[in-house]
């Protein structure tokens, strides 16, 4: 028996938008009206950020292009969530939106409200693993006694796979030891939250990433002090039973204190959809949040990084999908299972290795190769999931 992937459990926080349903003639030509409007808006932005970079290569204008490109960014991303067609990318391109007024911005981000800098970064991400615990409900960890097989290979490969490729990579390329610390950290990481709504997309098994996703978060304080020790410890002092608390308090504690929400709310039917879309709004907030903050904290050190650096994240997130699929076939994983498998293994949660990094290991520069990680990998998931998207017919 396996997991069903014709009826997927997506989690509220990640639901895509579903198609407009026609419900009158003349409200659905406004819709296209707009639709075209939205587009052409999201053509002249992408133009203006094209321009920003011309002009950023001149100290003089540095200024005027950070402003049109830190505007133009975020008129896209209010561009692609209101275009009917692709609000279902709206979540990428809004990371992508605080990314960028981050690295042109990073006083927006480090003097944000009471609690300044990377300081905040533990409770974002409380906030954001509790919202993600919300959406989950004791069966989703039912399915693994149901089916344990694609499960564990998930969790085998993600433990596995992306630690080792982050070691490999950062030795083949021979990066600083902070920045290659950053690479492992981020590997050694569970899987993102992000995963469930680019399986989704490329029309995978949402039940199958959502147990997934739950069973390595909750296994992290255990596995990633684990596997950065074994890796990198020689490099670096690792208190392993600091990091494996702090892993603990930051998203196990969270994570359970939602699913128990969830499962209150749902016993004495208090309004859990309501409660369910609020927390999706703020733990979106929270992701996005996270991941300027560590970019604007990482400005400078992505600027020195450079080249190297980038291929590095870009290699890891790819070799991450394709060791990912190809292990789980060679295991014995269905079509449509490995894909899930794939994104699950490419996507890491690079909030909680930028914390670690800066709050735990006390290393900025390590907190680098997550804070690409991040946005890099939420585009390059869309990519992958629009093209498995239109070739689902192939499926076995």
């Amino acid at each position: 028996m396996q997991l069903s992937s014709e009826r997927p459990h997506l989690p509220k926080s990640e639901t895509a938008v579903p198609p407009a349903i026609s419900i009158h003639p003349d409200l659905d030509r406004h819709s296209g009206r707009f639709d075209k409007i939205f587009l052409s808006i999201l053509a002249i932005s992408l133009a203006a950020i094209t321009l920003s970079f011309v002009l950023f290569r001149y100290d003089s204008s540095a200024q005027l292009a950070s402003a049109i490109g830190a505007t133009a960014t975020c008129v896209a991303a209010l561009s692609v969530a209101l275009h009917s067609k692709m609000r279902t990318y709206s979540f990428t391109t809004w990371v992508i939106c605080f990314v960028v007024v981050g690295f042109l911005y990073p006083k927006t981000f480090l003097e944000l409200g009471p609690i300044k800098g990377v300081a905040i970064l533990s409770y974002l991400i409380q906030i954001a693993m509790f919202g993600m615990g919300a959406t989950l409900t004791f069966q989703d960890f039912s399915r693994i006694l149901r089916t344990p097989k694609p499960v564990a290979i998930g969790f085998l490969l993600q433990f596995s796979c992306m630690p080792l490729l982050g070691w490999s990579i950062s030795t083949l390329l021979k990066l600083p030891p902070e920045i290659a610390l950053g690479v492992i950290l981020v590997g050694s990481c569970p899987g993102g939250v992000s995963s469930n709504v680019i399986t989704y997309l490329a029309k995978g098994n949402v039940a199958l990433s959502v147990t997934i996703t739950a069973c390595t978060t909750l296994a992290a304080p255990v596995m990633t002090p684990l596997m950065l020790y074994l890796l990198a410890g020689e490099s670096v002092s690792i208190n392993y039973l600091d990091m494996m608390r702090s892993i603990f308090l930051t998203v196990f504690v969270p994570v359970v204190a939602g699913l128990v929400l969830n499962a209150i709310l749902t016993r004495y039917q208090m309004a859990t959809k309501r409660a369910e879309s609020l927390l999706t709004m703020i733990s979106i907030l929270a992701i996005c949040l996270v991941c300027g903050i560590i970019t604007a904290n990482s400005a400078n050190a992505i600027q020195v990084a450079g080249f190297a650096l980038v291929l590095a994240v870009l290699l890891h997130n790819n070799l991450g999908y394709v060791l990912g699929y190809w292990g789980s076939r060679l295991l014995g994983c269905n079509e449509t299972d490995s894909r899930t498998i794939s994104i699950e293994v490419g996507l890491q949660n690079g909030g909680m290795a930028a914390f670690l990094a800066t709050s735990v290991i006390q290393k900025a520069t390590a907190a680098v190769a997550p804070a690409l990680f991040g946005p890099l990998m939420n585009v390059t998931g869309s990519l992958l999931a629009a093209w498995w998207s239109r070739h689902s017919k192939d499926q076995d």
